[in-house]
């Protein structure tokens, strides 16, 4: 595949579902996109929001690197206002000593949670320094003598991924001359405008040359319009329930559920799944033939929150068929 591919996990939790019965399908999920040419499986970061559990994001990344042989598996990302520079380099550290160039740092400025939560992980919401944050990461994990104290003691050749939602992260991206994912999957507003400023402001640095974008998507195929349609319903009520304050575990499927809500719910499904595409093979391969030509990104990183797993295998292989014949 020219554009690579790659997962979002947020780790949800289905209704009627326990925490074991996710780790349990994202390890189905992994072994599966290896087999159909995925790059990387990224793990999200998130605390105390109901139906989400992907808060101890190195151990979720351990268990899929030891279920698979050869796909990278990520942080999507570390959000740094909630943990010490040094702890986040011995723990990457250590999953590189463990599992060689299959390891990848994305990092987030945001703390995904709210207020309670991260009090409770770090003792006050007093500001972190986001640059700062990543330059002190990157010198512990090159061992380059740059900090007061060391990581763990040698070289580790993890490029640190920017993830963000705005302008304002596409500059830092490009002025540390780091790689860059849009959140467009759930932020898409700012997505192009983001990538250009990106790419014309980049500088080249010793651990990126080229420019590198990923941009987030939400694509749910299925052999039908109409089943593709019904196993997406679980993601659009998930987005609609928690932009209505009611947030909870990933619903079953509903069947014809866009034709059961309101106008404004369907506005908000508009404007936050925008870059989304749902269907059969040949329409998920027209969306993305045309979202490829608009954006020209390196990396598609397909968010797909399917209460049954064995139908998330199956889009996500269907998409990978998608792409493989544009």
């Amino acid at each position: 595949m020219k554009t690579k591919l790659s997962v979002l996990d947020l780790m949800m939790i289905g209704e009627d579902r326990q925490f074991l019965d996710t780790i349990e399908g994202a390890k189905m999920l992994a072994q599966a996109v290896e087999k159909f040419g995925y790059s990387r499986y990224w793990v999200a970061e998130h605390h105390d929001i109901p139906g989400i559990a992907s808060s101890s994001t190195t151990l979720l990344m351990q268990y899929l690197a030891h279920a698979t042989d050869t796909l990278r598996i990520g942080a999507g990302g570390i959000m740094l206002p909630n943990h010490p520079p040094l702890i986040v380099a011995e723990q990457f550290a250590t999953l590189d000593t463990m599992f060689p160039n299959r390891i990848d740092l994305g990092v987030g400025r945001a703390p995904g949670a709210a207020g309670p939560a991260v009090r409770a992980i770090r003792g006050d919401a007093s500001p972190r320094d986001f640059k700062n944050d990543i330059e002190e990461i990157t010198d512990y994990l090159a061992d380059n003598g740059r900090q007061m104290t060391r990581g763990i003691p040698e070289p580790h050749p993890l490029v640190p991924y920017i993830l963000g939602s705005s302008p304002n992260s596409a500059e830092l991206a490009a002025k540390l001359g780091l790689p860059y994912a849009f959140a467009s999957h759930f932020a898409p507003r700012f997505l192009v405008q983001a990538i250009e400023i990106y790419r014309e402001a980049f500088r080249p640095s010793e651990m990126l040359q080229e420019p590198y974008v990923i941009a987030g998507a939400n694509i749910i195929a299925a052999d039908t319009t109409e089943e593709a349609f019904y196993i997406a319903s679980s993601h659009q009520k998930w987005v609609n329930q928690l932009h209505s304050g009611k947030t909870g575990l990933l619903p079953k499927p509903e069947h014809k559920y866009l034709s059961s809500i309101t106008v404004s719910e369907k506005a908000v499904l508009e404007g936050v799944m925008a870059c989304s595409a749902i269907g059969d093979k040949t329409q998920i391969k027209n969306w993305l033939e045309k979202f490829l030509e608009l954006t020209k990104v390196d990396e598609i990183m397909i968010d797909a929150r399917i209460y049954d797993p064995v139908a998330r295998c199956k889009s996500y292989g269907i998409a990978a068929k998608a792409v493989q014949e544009l």
